[in-house]
């Protein structure tokens, strides 16, 4: 058996998972979420994380990475302390002193 027959093989056992074949036919006509085929494949997300993986080795899925729109809200607060005042509060906070 030469290597391309192993390769054809292992795309073979790839196709023949429920979960992969599924996580194909999901993202057929528009991308998805690894969190949504997880819920549409009812499967955990390690299964589709792993699922994912063995397709993208064979080039049978491409992923992208995207940002939510509507995702990310971040505030910092910073105040003008020295540092050894900071130190000082997170001992207290820590010892329960104050």
């Amino acid at each position: 058996m030469s290597q391309s027959d192993g390769e054809g093989e292992d795309v073979l056992a790839v196709l023949d998972d429920e979960y992969a074949t599924e996580i194909l036919v999901e993202t057929y006509t528009e991308p998805r979420s690894a969190c949504r085929l997880a819920e549409l494949c009812d499967a955990s997300r390690s299964t589709v994380y792993r699922r994912i993986e063995r397709l993208q080795t064979h080039d049978l899925l491409e992923t992208r990475q995207q940002l939510d729109p509507d995702g990310l809200e971040v505030s910092i607060d910073h105040t003008e302390e020295d540092a050894a005042s900071r130190f000082t509060g997170l001992y207290e906070e820590f010892t329960g002193e104050s």
